[in-house]
């Protein structure tokens, strides 16, 4: 069966690159046509929304190639506007990886430009796995395509640069776009009211954003070991000043709507646990809650531009950081700036102690996240595309 798989897919890798070269040849690059790219989003968001909202009065033409998860196939006519639009636009916009990129023959002059999804640099990923040990197959090759890559803060360049596999020279710190937000106070105050507006009822609670990320090698098998959480013991201490919603990963979201994860039964607990999964934005989550927890995500880059109570839940720390885990560009300690827990008394205490450690969140700031500074989407606009 691996060996089906094998040519099926260079079958297809095949018809694709062929398909791409002949459409280069047919038709001309438009240096002003910008395609933004994803295969793990239906609608415009993130730092992507950023970028194509700041061309929106200038003389650009924008295109939209989406679809909501990798393991959903385009249809023909749509296989075909994808190999067009990728063939004959000069910008090629990107905040995950896409196996467009790797079947497409790509033309002297285009720009192929990796934003990403998640600032800083945290869990390991692309080629800098490989060097830990982790048996994670065939790793995506379109990485080292891109012509650009922008990040965050100065001193995680070199991450980047490991894990696409390009040269250091092709990164750039202009900051995350998406993070503006954090920088405006009526947007904040606007994010605010609009959810109360829509969920009145959590109005006099505090809220706990519960946002993990998965646990599995590859996306598509994407799990979370719950039974690492005491549901009744959290319900039992925290329902009556607290409401706890929670923000699954979007690959492990997709498991658990295709039935291939089980979630536990919330029947008992009332209204305390909320599932947010489907809300647009997880920054207006974090602009609305008063204590997030979550683990080894990229999430506490963005959160540490709000100055709130974070608690690190890492019940398998050892395991996953470890030689032949996912392993991390940093010791785990220059990641913290908020209490930790390995189980749930701990979480639990955690919590309410509402703590926050300034000279930790400090340090945090200014090594990974130091060109955010509500000017981002400026700075990659123009890194991008030039003044």
């Amino acid at each position: 069966m691996g060996i089906i798989k094998k040519v099926l897919r260079w079958m297809r890798f095949t018809v694709f690159y062929l398909m791409s070269c002949l459409f280069s040849i047919i038709y001309p690059l438009k240096s002003n046509k910008v395609c933004f790219l994803s295969d793990v989003r239906s609608v415009m968001g993130g730092n992507l929304k950023c970028v194509y909202d700041y061309l929106e009065d200038k003389d650009y033409e924008r295109v939209i190639e989406f679809k909501a998860d990798r393991r959903v196939n385009r249809s023909f006519k749509d296989k075909i506007k994808l190999v067009y639009n990728l063939a004959t636009s000069h910008y090629i916009i990107l905040d995950d990886f896409s196996n467009s990129i790797t079947f497409m023959y790509v033309r002297k002059g285009q720009e192929i430009v990796q934003l990403w999804h998640g600032p800083g640099a945290f869990k390991k990923f692309g080629w800098s796995r490989a060097n830990n040990g982790e048996d994670i197959g065939s790793i995506h090759r379109g990485y080292k395509k891109y012509t650009l890559a922008t990040v965050s803060g100065q001193g995680i360049k070199w991450c980047y640069a490991e894990a696409f596999s390009i040269s250091e020279n092709k990164i750039k710190a202009t900051g995350f776009p998406r993070t503006d937000s954090f920088f405006n106070q009526k947007y904040i105050e606007e994010t605010k009211q609009d959810f109360y507006d829509k969920y009145p009822d959590l109005k006099n609670k505090k809220i706990i954003l519960f946002a993990p990320t998965y646990r599995g090698t590859k996306v598509k098998d994407a799990s979370y070991d719950f039974s690492k959480i005491d549901f009744k013991s959290l319900y039992d201490e925290l329902h009556e000043e607290y409401v706890f919603i929670i923000k699954w990963h979007p690959a492990l979201y997709n498991n658990i709507k295709m039935g291939e994860v089980k979630t536990p039964d919330f029947a008992d607990y009332g209204d305390f646990y909320r599932d947010f999964s489907e809300y647009r934005d997880i920054n207006d989550l974090l602009i609305i809650c008063d204590c997030l927890i979550t683990d080894y995500s990229s999430v506490i880059f963005d959160y540490v531009l709000l100055n709130k109570p974070i608690v690190y839940f890492t019940y398998d720390l050892e395991e996953y950081t470890g030689y032949g885990g996912r392993g991390l560009y940093f010791d785990f300690d220059e990641y913290v700036y908020g209490k930790v827990a390995k189980n749930c008394k701990e979480l639990i205490s955690d919590i309410k102690s509402n703590e926050l450690m300034k000279d930790k969140r400090k340090i945090f700031y200014e090594k990974f996240m130091g060109e955010c500074d509500g000017q981002a989407t400026i700075k990659t606009c123009e890194c991008i595309f030039g003044k």
